[in-house]
């Protein structure tokens, strides 16, 4: 089963958390000094807020894969869907080792499909997805 992944950057992030706490009615689920997740299962997403490295607002979308099997079908689509593609492969970024790959839309719009294999102590980094000049998936500074 899939799981939707969304993920916003904020201005403040502890004014967010206490926010998205109230509206979904439970606490995150993984919470650090620069990071909240819930992993809610109605609506069932993964939903991350992070503070802003330079705008706010929406950051991110993904799919994310409750078995390692469902991974390979998923980045196929990836790839047929004609945008950048980028396979990342096994990382850890924001405080979970994952395997990964991201595409971005015709309208710059970020996607990455993953599988979560355990949460960490580190942070990592993932890659930065831009539109600049023209939609490119390029490594450094964004992450899940």
């Amino acid at each position: 089963m899939k799981r939707l992944h969304v993920s916003f950057a904020v201005a403040d992030l502890e004014k967010s958390i206490g926010f998205y706490t109230a509206m979904f009615g439970q606490e995150p689920t993984t919470q650090r000094d620069d990071y909240a997740k819930w992993m809610l299962e109605d609506p069932r997403v993964n939903f991350v807020v992070e503070p802003a490295q330079s705008e706010v607002g929406f950051n991110h979308a993904g799919i994310q894969v409750e078995t390692e099997g469902e991974l390979e079908p998923l980045f196929e689509q990836f790839k047929q869907a004609e945008g950048p593609y980028l396979p990342e492969g096994v990382t850890t970024c924001c405080y979970h080792k994952s395997e990964k790959s991201w595409t971005t839309d015709p309208d710059g719009v970020m996607w990455e499909a993953f599988h979560t294999k355990h949460q960490t102590e580190e942070r990592g980094a993932g890659p930065n997805v831009s539109q600049e000049p023209s939609p490119a998936v390029r490594p450094g500074g964004a992450c899940c």
